[in-house]
C-alpha cells in the first residue's frame, strides 16, 4: 500500500495539469492507496479556496474518490458521517471535528455558529465553554 499526498487528490479531482492529472489515475486507479484525514481536511480546504468548489462539488469529489475500488482511509465511515454533514452545512473541518467525537459527550468550542449548525447530529453535543 502506498499513501499520496494532497497534491496528487487535487490533481486527480481538478484535472488541471494534464501531466500530473494521468499520473494522479495512474496511481489512484493502480493499487492499494492509503489516504490519511489529513489530506481529506487539506484537500477540502485547497477546492474551496484554490478551485471555487462549493459543498456539494467536494461532497460528490471525495465520494467519488472513496468509490474507488483501492481507496482506503483510516475511518471511512467517518469521512463519510462528515461529508453527510457537510452537504448539510457544517464547515467540513467542524463536521470532521464532529464525526470523530462521537466517543465524546460534548465538544466544546467558541464557534457559536458551528454551535448551532451542529444542533442535533450524532451523539456528542456541540456547545460553548461556560
Amino acid at each position: 500500500m502506498i499513501a499520496v499526498d494532497t497534491n496528487v487528490l487535487v490533481r486527480f479531482l481538478t484535472r488541471d495539469e494534464e501531466g500530473q492529472y494521468r499520473k494522479a489515475v495512474t496511481v489512484l486507479e493502480g493499487g492499494d492507496v492509503f489516504i490519511p484525514e489529513t489530506i481529506w481536511l487539506e484537500t477540502e480546504w485547497v477546492l474551496r479556496y484554490a478551485y471555487g468548489f462549493d459543498a456539494a462539488a467536494v461532497v460528490r469529489a471525495f465520494r467519488a474518490v472513496l468509490g474507488l475500488p483501492a481507496i482506503h482511509t483510516a475511518d471511512a465511515s467517518r469521512l463519510l458521517l462528515a461529508l453527510e454533514w457537510h452537504a448539510a452545512g457544517l464547515d467540513f473541518a467542524d463536521a470532521l471535528h464532529l464525526s470523530g467525537s462521537q466517543e465524546a459527550e460534548t465538544f466544546l468550542t467558541f464557534d457559536q455558529a458551528f454551535v448551532q449548525k451542529a444542533t442535533g447530529l450524532g451523539h456528542c453535543r456541540v456547545a460553548q465553554p461556560s
